[in-house]
């Protein structure tokens, strides 16, 4: 009887690239394949830009249908980042094949991958990540209201929209139009005294973005290096919900000075967003604190709060973190009103109690900085 190992690289053999029509494993375009004994399997895929990205559903779907297979795992990889680590010469088996690895329980200890050294852009001041561990909690809001505040009095901010599958700071700022390009540097918008650059200025309103890993790290990496910026004090990434290719293509681009982490009370909202604080933990992003928003709801009769979302989840994930709550924000329709219209709160209603909560936690994000970088 066959072993799996020897049976994944047969059903491999089947999956053709439609590029080349050669078959995924005679390209070797599949490494360092792994199996456990319960049937866990997981594999690198080495995928170009002029390749079709239905190759992975279909080594996927080719090892799935393998009897004993319980799971399978795919990471995709850019065959020149691949190269860049020059891998050992693989063992070839006695088929002509590639040797496929076991994974046991207790893997040797082995050196991790070497990845390209961040490059410092010193023009860009203090380079401070807004993120969340899902959509919908107001992400946005809070960095656009962050970056605002702090250009009110005097500093100079850039914000940069790393939400590459939803760009919304052109809605929320008000700027909507294809940014010039100068000596082979881009200019960025400028709204309410802060410099924006956006994947919405460049592509159209109903454009999917539709991007794999690699060209996501190529587009932040572009935003960080090709925009003219000038001499910022402040730098805001307003990165997309979740921990994936776009927070990790941030910490690998450039030293990021912390993380502010957005959630509302809701339990569900607080376990994404506790991954998000240990994703940047384990990147070796100082997380400056949390962010609660749509805290409560004010009735406008009675005056009294409201918890329409529940309450103390912010608190809670502070605590567990060992991180402050930087602060809470109450829900007030002036926000959404604001982000619709490019004007956020804290320049339309500033004397509201959402606008007067944002500038406080704006305060609490410059003291954070303080004490971990001393003037």
């Amino acid at each position: 009887m066959s072993t799996l190992q020897e049976r994944i690289a047969g059903a491999l053999a089947t999956v053709r690239n439609p590029r080349t029509g050669t078959d995924v494993m005679a390209a070797e375009m599949v490494r360092d394949i792994g199996t456990t004994p319960a049937g866990r399997v997981r594999l690198t895929l080495l995928l170009g830009a002029s390749d079709d990205a239905t190759l992975v559903r279909d080594v996927r779907q080719a090892i799935e249908a393998l009897d004993g297979v319980v799971d399978v795992r795919v990471d995709v990889r850019d065959p020149a980042q691949a190269a860049a680590m020059q891998p050992p010469t693989p063992a070839r088996a006695a088929s002509g094949g590639r040797t496929l690895p076991v994974m046991d329980s207790a893997p040797a200890a082995k050196a991790p991958p070497q990845v390209p050294a961040p490059v410092l852009y010193p023009n860009l001041g203090r380079i401070i990540a807004i993120s969340s561990g899902k959509g919908g909690v107001g992400k946005s809001t809070v960095a656009v209201n962050l970056a605002l505040t702090l250009a009110r009095r005097g500093k100079r901010v850039g914000i940069m929209d790393a939400d590459i599958y939803g760009p919304n700071l052109p809605l929320m700022l008000g700027v909507d139009a294809a940014p010039k390009v100068i000596d082979e540097k881009i200019i960025p918008l400028e709204a309410h005294g802060v410099k924006v650059i956006s994947l919405g200025f460049l592509i159209e309103r109903e454009q999917p973005a539709i991007w794999r890993g690699p060209i996501v790290m190529k587009i932040i990496t572009q935003f960080l290096r090709d925009v003219a910026w000038g001499e910022l004090d402040f730098f805001f990434v307003d990165m997309p919900p979740g921990t994936g290719d776009a927070q990790l293509s941030l910490v690998q681009a450039t030293s990021v000075h912390g993380a502010v982490i957005v959630t509302t009370p809701q339990q569900v909202s607080v376990g994404d967003a506790l991954r998000g604080v240990k994703m940047f933990e384990r990147t070796s992003v100082p997380v400056l604190g949390i962010v609660e928003n749509m805290s409560w709801f004010e009735n406008p009769e009675t005056g009294k709060p409201i918890a329409v979302f529940g309450s103390g989840g912010g608190a809670r994930l502070a605590a567990e973190c060992n991180l402050p709550l930087l602060g809470q924000v109450p829900l007030d329709p002036r926000i959404q009103e604001g982000g619709d219209t490019g004007r956020p709160i804290v320049v339309a209603e500033p004397t509201s109690k959402a606008a007067r909560a944002l500038e406080s936690i704006a305060d609490r994000v410059l003291e954070r900085i303080a004490e971990r970088y001393p003037a």
